[in-house]
């Protein structure tokens, strides 16, 4: 099965598609960002038209989001929600099968401590892939835990489709 995990903003949005036939695999992973001159409907025009090119180039099967949680800055807060509206649409409109997971869900399923630190979760990303480094920035490296995450959780008894 081919999952892309997104890590959801509207400066930075995170991505990372693995292939899990065996042991998983990276097939892909970045982030889109949006120049901050943009005006917030050009900031999610961009991230709308590269949602679509991802999916439409690597056709997952499963899309995985994270959700939102309490931000410390309410400037934010509504930005990343409008994003991540534009995101979870898209993903539905272009793949049907679309689950959101907390914070607290990616660190149980990466490390089985929902209090894990950002540090921990990077090295089993890292460790989980088999991949040499950790993967750069944050944002890519977010969004493969979130695919993990999806991965280690059997679809057919998943609770979490939002689409």
């Amino acid at each position: 099965m081919r999952i892309l995990g997104i890590d959801p903003g509207y400066g930075i949005v995170g991505y990372g598609i693995i292939e899990t036939e065996g042991n998983n695999i990276v097939i892909d992973y970045g982030v889109i960002s949006t120049p901050k001159e943009k005006t917030l409907p050009q900031r999610l025009a961009i991230i709308a038209d590269c949602i679509k090119a991802i999916i439409d180039e690597y056709k997952p099967d499963e899309i995985a989001i994270e959700e939102l949680f309490y931000f410390k800055n309410q400037k934010t807060v509504i930005p990343v929600a409008e994003a991540r509206g534009v995101i979870v649409h898209i993903c539905g409109e272009k793949c049907g099968r679309v689950f959101e997971y907390t914070p607290l869900q990616v660190k149980q399923a990466l490390t089985g401590n929902g209090r894990a630190e950002k540090s921990q979760i990077q090295f089993m990303v890292k460790t989980l892939l088999n991949l040499e480094k950790i993967p750069k920035p944050d944002d890519a490296a977010d969004a493969l835990a979130i695919a993990i995450c999806h991965s280690q959780i059997n679809p057919a008894l998943n609770q979490n489709q939002i689409v």
